[in-house]
């Protein structure tokens, strides 16, 4: 399981540095700017989230059953949350209409924040050393 943790966080990072130099350097030439720092904010959410799995894959202290939920609850989370942020910021120049399922930010945001949250029950059980 830390492996995949490990791997997801690194190509998270990855796409996060590359979709953030497209931001700054194509998406500026096709949208306004207030659009390109929204789309920042999807890439800065990704790199935070991608830290989170980095570090969740090298501890030991967060138990398996807990590793997994959070796992699960980022990468759902920067799907929905970041993809649809990068979906909405260049909707007029894809062939889906992402404002009909924009809903889905702040559901990715939950996601997140449940993620965080787990975080904090497995460092809450862990014994006083």
């Amino acid at each position: 399981m830390n492996r995949t943790i490990l791997i997801t966080g690194a190509i998270l990072g990855m796409l996060s540095v590359i979709l953030g130099a497209y931001g700054a350097h194509g998406l500026k030439q096709l949208v306004s700017m207030e659009l390109v720092q929204t789309f920042e904010t999807g890439v800065k959410y990704q790199m935070y989230h991608a830290l989170l799995l980095l570090f969740l894959g090298t501890v030991s202290v967060v138990p398996y059953k807990l590793k997994r939920a959070v796992f699960a609850l980022t990468l759902i989370g920067v799907i929905f949350f970041s993809g649809s942020i990068y979906g909405l910021v260049t909707n007029e120049y894809t062939a889906f209409d992402f404002k009909k399922i924009a809903l889905i930010t702040p559901v990715g945001g939950t996601f997140l924040i449940a993620a965080w949250a787990v975080l904090l029950i497995a460092f809450l059980r862990t014994n006083k050393q």
